[in-house]
């Protein structure tokens, strides 16, 4: 081999290693420093973390956590990112796989939001390496703007798909102790009181006169077009065009709030009214008080459906049949 050749080589192999060291150097500089979360940057270190060459990723959150900036995202992302950071460096993972996360304030870094023309807080930027097995050929820094409140589990998933396949550690929440103590104590203290309070509204609760008024109250709501009200968001009355107020809107796709009212207080009606007479009238022991009870709900019968009738009426105007008094 020729001598200069040699020295050629000597060169090469002493440059790569000038180009490398610094990078792993730096590497486990901010990976001590990151044990416990992420890494306090500010201008001179962030840019000391993402200058290239680098063989790690480097995952900054760019944010503004002052009270006087008003950035309500930023603080309440900010326990999910300590969160994510603590995950990652506790799980297991690749072996040749660096990633170092850090935290960069406005107060510290203004000199850098300025140089990224930044208008807007939080930010994430994710750098890949340069150098080592997982170099990526653009250098540049893959952005992620919070665009709405997120949680850990999402942004999470989000480095992940950008980092190289294989094991990467899990998002492990801490247990919430003062949430677990918290149930249970409404646990015990829901069973007391139902303990207590249980000869009281067991006979409430079992009653079946009780239970059959609420369904009749929800059928005849529900049969009157309660539901298609909250659906289509019905107005209560509309006007007739002469300066009154119409009550009923004509056609059957449509209909008022008040109108849903109005028919479910003639059912309501109507059912009393056969109720009372199939179930009260026969056991009436007063003869005479029996016939009179007879003639009541079936002049309430007939009167109401007549009124009925009428309102179908209103609803379709070809409609040819009718009953008086209506």
């Amino acid at each position: 081999m020729k001598p200069w050749n040699s020295l050629i080589l000597c060169f090469s192999l002493l440059s790569g290693v000038l180009a490398t060291k610094p990078s792993v150097d730096r590497f486990e500089k901010y990976q001590t420093l990151s044990r416990s979360g992420p890494v306090g940057l500010d201008s001179t270190s962030f840019a000391e973390l993402t200058t290239a060459p680098r063989d790690y990723y480097a995952v900054v959150l760019l944010t503004a956590l002052d009270a006087r900036y008003g950035c309500i995202m930023c603080r309440e992302f900010d326990s999910e990112w300590e969160l994510m950071a603590r995950s990652w460096n506790k799980g297991t993972k690749l072996d040749d796989l660096k990633v170092v996360f850090g935290t960069l304030d406005f107060d510290h870094g203004k000199a850098v939001f300025q140089k990224l023309m930044l208008q807007t807080a939080p930010v994430l930027l994710l750098f890949p390496p340069t150098i080592g097995p997982f170099a990526k050929l653009d250098a540049e820094p893959v952005r992620y703007d919070f665009t709405s409140p997120i949680g850990a589990e999402q942004l999470y998933s989000w480095i992940g798909r950008h980092l190289p396949e294989g094991p990467k550690p899990p998002l492990v929440r801490p247990v919430n102790y003062m949430r677990i103590v918290s149930a249970i104590t409404i646990l015990m203290g829901t069973v007391t009181l139902f303990t207590v309070l249980s000869p009281y509204v067991l006979p409430i609760v079992q009653n079946r006169n009780l239970w059959a008024a609420v369904s009749l109250i929800a059928i005849l709501l529900f049969t009157s077009g309660q539901m298609f009200n909250h659906i289509r968001k019905a107005p209560y009355v509309a006007g007739d065009g002469q300066g009154g107020i119409s009550y009923f809107a004509g056609g059957f796709q449509n209909q008022f709030g008040m109108e849903t009212q109005i028919v479910a207080a003639i059912y309501a009606i109507l059912s009393f009214a056969t109720i009372a007479l199939a179930l009260k009238v026969p056991r009436m022991e007063d003869v005479k008080g029996q016939q009179l009870a007879v003639l009541i709900w079936g002049a309430v019968l007939f009167v109401t459906y007549s009124l009925l009738l009428s309102v179908f009426k209103v609803k379709n105007g070809g409609y040819p049949f009718y009953l008086p008094p209506f």
